[in-house]
């Protein structure tokens, strides 16, 4: 009950919304006994999603007290879309939402511990610019990735079929290195390129070790020309 007090508070607030895009971060509060590691992961359902409803997001958040995983109390995500109470599986916290908000509030409270009230301003939604999607592309030579993006992300990664995932930063710009695709000698291959952009917080309230991060992540699929 004290968790869906905080949302509606929040929803309700003069001047706007504190779960708007470009609300920005907040610590939150608690008692500093629990540790909670948490992730909000939006992946798109089509190529080169574009809007919010094109997006699951996927919520994750593992609460430890004195290195014991908590599997009672309540762990409550809340978004524009509303709160989701999250339920037990394996040891973590889960659920989930039809689409990305981009702002997300973590509360969880097992009787007296408490971390409450953490916000993130998540990474806004980013497409592909170039290539685009179904393009074929010479594999051999350096591949000229850009995309969209208004507000810069603290991390950033992509990663290509024939390569593992790279960190990058959030310029909106990165040259993919000869070979990262995989190639056919007669025929044209499809590819797919994921680019992912993260923020993240620590919250005030925890213990050490505790972090909670959205992340979005679009891809597209282009074809590699033949290549010898």
């Amino acid at each position: 009950m004290r968790t869906y007090v905080v949302a509606i508070s929040l929803l309700t607030a003069c001047g706007g919304s504190d779960l708007d895009p470009g609300s920005g971060n907040d610590p939150g509060a608690g008692n500093g006994t629990l540790v909670v590691d948490g992730t909000a992961r939006a992946e798109p359902r089509v190529s080169n999603a574009l809007v919010a409803s094109d997006f699951d997001t996927e919520f994750e958040v593992r609460v430890q007290l004195q290195g014991v995983d908590v599997t009672t109390g309540s762990v409550v995500v809340t978004s524009e879309s509303g709160a989701f109470e999250l339920t037990l599986s394996d040891q973590r916290w889960r659920g989930s939402s039809p689409r990305y908000d981009e702002v997300y509030l973590l509360d969880v409270v097992n009787g007296e511990d408490t971390v409450e009230g953490v916000r993130v301003d998540g990474p806004d939604i980013h497409s592909f610019v170039d290539p685009l999607p179904g393009a074929t592309v010479d594999a051999t030579l350096p591949l000229e990735i850009q995309w969209t993006g208004d507000r810069g992300a603290v991390s950033a990664s992509i990663d290509a079929d024939e390569i593992d995932t790279v960190a990058i930063s959030d310029s909106g710009t990165f040259s993919l290195a000869p070979g990262s695709l995989k190639t056919d000698s007669d025929k044209a291959r499809e590819n797919t390129l994921r680019l992912t952009r993260n923020n993240l917080i620590v919250p005030a309230g925890a213990a050490a070790g505790s972090e909670w991060r959205v992340s979005i992540r679009n891809e597209i699929q282009v074809l590699a020309a033949p290549a010898p």
